[in-house]
């Protein structure tokens, strides 16, 4: 798979510069050993996520008393293949056309078989770029081979004229961004690169996942994007006002698992995000800024799904009148 080539900007250094990445690590280890969750607006302590992941401990076991596990089981392997078209009016005429598919929440090593049932979904297809917005990995402290491979593994059949490009979540350990690295991909850690076509240029704009690990260098990365067609690529839709205010006309994310245990109609139980509730699921708007929120390929602590698909998408970029 081909990399891009990054462009240098104010925000940051390029991918991979050895003073930026070492900052970066600094503060990323000091928030993992404080247990806090550093978001935009606030810091909270880990008690509120032990009650979180309590309640879905119990869940889990009434699911296997009353008989769903299994049928939660089925569901989360029922993944669907979607296809979106977006239509921008700044577009440069050189990308109209470009060919995207989205990878979210993978979490492989929480339920391998998911591998299989991808590279069946996405056999024979061909895009111009693979974007993986975050949460590779599930269980926090395992290896993150455990992970890294089985998404290398479903990958590798996929014809992307651009590469892979990759961010962090809430879930990815530091070391998420070296193991992604070595695999051939190309991660984004509040920093910016361009592709370009024909003298045009798409900037995308990545983030560390700011549901946890948030920084001030986030918010500076997408305000100082450089000028250009912008696609944000951040874990969840927390960052979704910032992002249209600094011009982005797209921003892809996931985070939610589109609720993943859902009441009929696919009404979300939680979607854990902090703020932009908009973003919660699917397509959504800020401002002129259009956003899609991805349902995950994966699964969280709980390998079950209800009244909510897991996902891959392959979107295609428009020129002409955005749509209201």
């Amino acid at each position: 798979m081909n990399i891009m080539v990054p462009i240098r900007q104010l925000s940051a250094a390029p991918p991979g510069d050895a003073d930026a990445r070492g900052l970066w690590r600094e503060r990323r280890r000091a928030i993992e050993r404080s247990n806090n969750h550093v978001s935009p607006d606030q810091i909270r302590k880990p008690l509120e996520g032990r009650i979180f992941t309590a309640g879905i401990t119990v869940f889990c076991w009434f699911a296997r008393l009353l008989g769903l596990h299994a049928r939660g089981l089925r569901n989360a392997l029922a993944v669907q293949f979607v296809e979106r078209d977006f239509f921008f009016a700044d577009l440069p005429r050189a990308f109209d056309g470009y060919r995207i598919l989205h990878l979210s929440d993978t979490h492989l090593d929480c339920l391998p078989e998911l591998v299989d049932v991808a590279r069946g979904l996405l056999a024979n297809v061909a895009v111009d770029l693979i974007a993986v917005t975050g949460d590779i990995h599930g269980a926090f402290h395992a290896p993150l081979a455990s992970s890294v491979t089985p998404l290398k593994a479903l990958l590798q059949d996929i014809h992307s004229r651009d590469g892979v490009v990759a961010i962090l979540g809430n879930h990815d350990p530091v070391g998420m961004a070296e193991a992604l690295e070595h695999a051939g991909m190309m991660v984004l850690v509040n920093e910016s690169t361009a592709i370009e076509r024909d003298g045009s240029k798409i900037i995308l704009t990545g983030l560390d996942d700011v549901h946890r690990f948030y920084t001030a260098a986030a918010k500076r990365a997408l305000a100082e994007k450089p000028e250009g067609f912008g696609l944000a690529l951040v874990h969840s839709a927390e960052m979704a006002d910032y992002a249209a205010e600094a011009g982005f006309s797209l921003y892809l994310c996931g985070h939610t698992h589109g609720g993943q245990i859902c009441l009929p109609g696919g009404r979300s139980i939680f979607t854990r995000l902090r703020r932009c509730h908009f973003g919660a699921r699917g397509e959504w708007r800020a401002g002129k800024m259009i956003g899609y929120t991805s349902n995950g390929l994966g699964v969280g602590e709980v390998p079950l799904r209800f009244n909510c698909q897991g996902e891959v998408t392959v979107m295609t970029l428009r020129r002409g009148k955005a749509e209201v």
